[in-house]
């Protein structure tokens, strides 16, 4: 994953230096033998930014908080229902650490999000470096109906810079642009983050997400060799690069003292264009992707 002060803000799918928020650890646990290793969706899109800006507009003459500048460390143990895969139908619960470093116009760290530093550290517009972890797929994950005839997929670092304009205390928007370290794929996001008036004690707030991904990324995730295809009995598939889907997130931080509380979020992806038209997707997994999380943490 930005609500309320600055410091306990919840966390999102991709960083936001300008905001600070508690953060979700990333999707998957790597496959043992890595480890040994080393659409008309447009339109909902605009209505939803649109509304995301109409909302924040409303907010925008609230004043930033004293604290807004100071370092947050959260910590804490959780657990995230998630896909097996990306794009699988099968859902799996895994056990996931809760890390989250912040200082403001300097540089952010999280278990989720990976590493921002910000080289402009302005008072709206910021950017920089931008590094992350992106999983890879398990064979165990995989189920008995594609274990063995498709490819298991090792982690990736990536590589990249980001920028972010934040219009107003609660609302900002950017991108962060990705490639990996050690393979030929290249990613974009690109974001809007709400934060919402509080409901009591509880922080909360919404982004919605475009993500796009190379031709060499998406046939990494999405694509078919012959002969996997003939394994799978379906039709080869070898995308070209473009959007791979369009996600909404909630996330929540509700106290439970003044330096613990829980963190929750809820995610919902629509996988679109090549990714969803795949037939690994049509007929061994689901475009429509669910997870959520939960975790307790602490404030250093």
């Amino acid at each position: 994953m930005r609500t309320g002060t600055r410091s306990t803000r919840t966390a999102k799918r991709t960083h936001r230096p300008a905001r600070h928020r508690a953060v979700w650890l990333a999707e998957a646990r790597r496959d043992q033998a890595v480890r040994r290793q080393g659409t008309r969706h447009g339109l909902v899109l605009t209505v939803m930014f649109a509304s995301m800006v109409a909302v924040a507009k409303a907010h925008a003459q609230e004043s930033d908080t004293l604290d807004d500048k100071a370092l947050t460390v959260l910590l804490g143990p959780g657990v995230q229902h998630m896909p097996a895969w990306i794009g699988a139908e099968n859902m799996r619960n895994q056990p996931v650490p809760f890390v989250y470093i912040d200082w403001p116009d300097h540089f952010t760290l999280s278990t989720v999000d990976g590493a921002n530093l910000d080289l402009i550290g302005g008072p709206k517009l910021h950017g920089g470096l931008y590094g992350n972890y992106l999983w890879g797929r398990e064979r165990n994950d995989l189920g008995p109906r594609l274990e063995g005839k498709i490819d298991t997929l090792s982690p990736r670092l990536q590589a990249g810079g980001y920028i972010e304009y934040q219009l107003s205390k609660p609302f900002s928007f950017g991108a962060n642009l990705s490639h990996d370290t050690q393979g030929a794929g290249a990613y974009l996001n690109i974001y809007a983050d709400l934060d919402l008036p509080k409901i009591g004690y509880m922080e909360h707030s919404v982004e919605l997400q475009w993500q796009g991904m190379n031709g060499p990324a998406m046939r990494r995730f999405f694509g078919l060799t012959p002969a996997q295809a003939q394994a799978l009995g379906v039709q080869p598939w070898s995308p070209t690069g473009g959007t791979q889907g369009l996600t909404f997130t909630y996330s929540a931080f509700i106290p439970t003292s003044v330096h613990t509380g829980f963190a929750l979020s809820l995610e919902y992806t629509r996988l679109l264009g090549d990714a969803a038209d795949s037939p690994l997707i049509r007929e061994y997994g689901s475009a429509d992707q669910l997870t959520t999380s939960l975790s307790f943490v602490w404030r250093m």
